[in-house]
């Protein structure tokens, strides 16, 4: 046995063996910060830190790749960089707010980042980057730039580079229906469902039965201290409407505050034109 200590040699083999170790554990020590109780130390750690410090301010890539697309337009990888270099940028807080809300700079950055993703996509790459398709997506949100043919090609390519899910599918079908692809919503829709679990599929049916409907949102109706007010859920909590008539009636306990219940949600009232 090797713990056997009466022959010499063995005695030596026993020590080269402990200080091997030692050695191992030590530099899991220095290099990978094991033990050090402090998070995160070691040199590959502070390596990589480094490098994330160095990215906080995507403004000279940027610039880099700006001046690269124009002096050489048909750089699929340039194109490529810029428009993540421009979507990384946009998550700053002068273009979003701490409550998600995306500001008129943002809107502008968000436009911007858009035409490099559509000159990434006009060389035809031979494989477009699904990781830049998924980033590129937020931006033709609702809140966004509200581009939903635009969310559909960017899911489109997300979707095609690796198995997905019925959440994705259904993403696919409510901006395919909001684009006015009404076949290709209903592709997508029947996807999603064949993909759900069995004891959800009904009633992911009926959402995207009621998104076919009404792509925009279901109309909304409320009468609230004598005035009737249509529209829609704005997607923030909110309810953009027009006022459509008024009546005398005594203020409700809603009008106090700005808000109405329909269907058991409330509301912010952002009031339209009165006709």
């Amino acid at each position: 046995m090797l713990f056997d200590l009466r022959g010499g040699h063995r005695r030596r083999a026993v020590k080269v063996v402990y200080i091997g170790l030692a050695l191992l554990i030590g530099g899991g020590l220095v290099l990978f910060g094991v033990g050090a109780g402090t998070g995160g130390g070691g040199l590959l750690n502070a390596a990589t830190e480094n490098e994330g410090a160095g990215s906080a301010s995507f403004a000279s890539q940027i610039k880099k790749y700006e001046k690269q697309t124009k002096q050489q337009p048909a750089n699929i990888s340039a194109w490529e960089k810029l428009t993540e270099a421009l979507l990384h940028e946009a998550g700053g807080e002068a273009y979003v707010t701490s409550t998600g809300a995306v500001t008129s700079k943002g809107k502008e950055l968000f436009s911007k980042a858009a035409r490099s993703w559509s000159g990434y996509l006009a060389l035809n790459p031979p494989k477009p980057s699904a990781k830049l398709a998924q980033l590129v997506l937020p931006i033709y949100a609702a809140a966004g730039l509200n581009q939903p043919a635009e969310a559909v090609q960017a899911l489109q390519i997300v979707i095609a580079a690796k198995p997905s899910s019925a959440s994705r599918y259904a993403e696919l079908a409510e901006y395919a229906y909001k684009a006015k692809n009404v076949r290709l919503g209903d592709l997508a829709s029947e996807k999603a469902v064949s993909l759900a679990p069995v004891a959800k599929r009904k009633g992911l049916k009926k959402e995207l039965e009621a998104v076919k409907k009404s792509p925009e949102g279901e109309t909304l109706t409320t009468t609230t201290n004598g005035t009737t007010y249509t529209g829609k859920a704005n997607g923030e909590g909110g309810f953009t409407g027009t006022a459509v008539k008024t009546t005398p009636a005594p203020a409700s306990p809603a009008a106090s505050n700005g808000t109405v219940t329909i269907g058991g949600k409330t509301y912010k009232i952002n009031q339209g034109t009165k006709k």
